[in-house]
């Protein structure tokens, strides 16, 4: 090789130097003339449907929160449509009791159980559905 095969941007052989190979011309563009005619496609209806996916129970190590909404309401109704925070939550863990499991009462990174931030999340949906009020700072209630 002479120096003339290296690159003076780079120092490497013109033949593997970005520099010194020219660019790869752009790949052919498909024109009305030079494109193959396609079979048409079928339509949805009669393809054949794709294999379901298996579906797999996961046991839950946390009760979601709409568990929580049906029990928020009937604890609201039999309380007169309001209660204090704390008075709910104490009635809400009485009656959910057997079905709260033992990771429910595990504090989230915050420090709060992760019954009662489901709980919270379930009385956020609830007030979005309209089936219940914002009412004041520390009190559930129905409209």
């Amino acid at each position: 090789m002479s120096v003339e095969d290296y690159c003076d941007l780079c120092d490497l052989p013109r033949s593997t130097c970005i520099h010194g190979n020219p660019p790869a011309p752009p790949p052919p563009r498909a024109t009305a003339r030079t494109s193959t005619p396609r079979a048409p496609r079928a339509p949805r209806a009669s393809r054949p449907a794709a294999p379901a996916a298996p579906t797999r129970q996961v046991a839950r190590k946390w009760t979601p929160p709409d568990a929580f909404k049906a029990a928020i309401v009937a604890v609201l109704t039999e309380a007169g449509g309001e209660l204090e925070q704390d008075e709910l939550f104490r009635r809400l863990e009485e009656r959910m009791g057997e079905r709260l499991t033992a990771a429910d009462h595990d504090p989230t990174p915050e420090g709060e159980l992760r019954w009662r931030y489901a709980a919270r999340r379930a009385r956020q949906a609830l007030v979005a559905d309209g089936e219940m009020t914002k009412g004041r700072p520390g009190i559930w209630s129905l409209p």
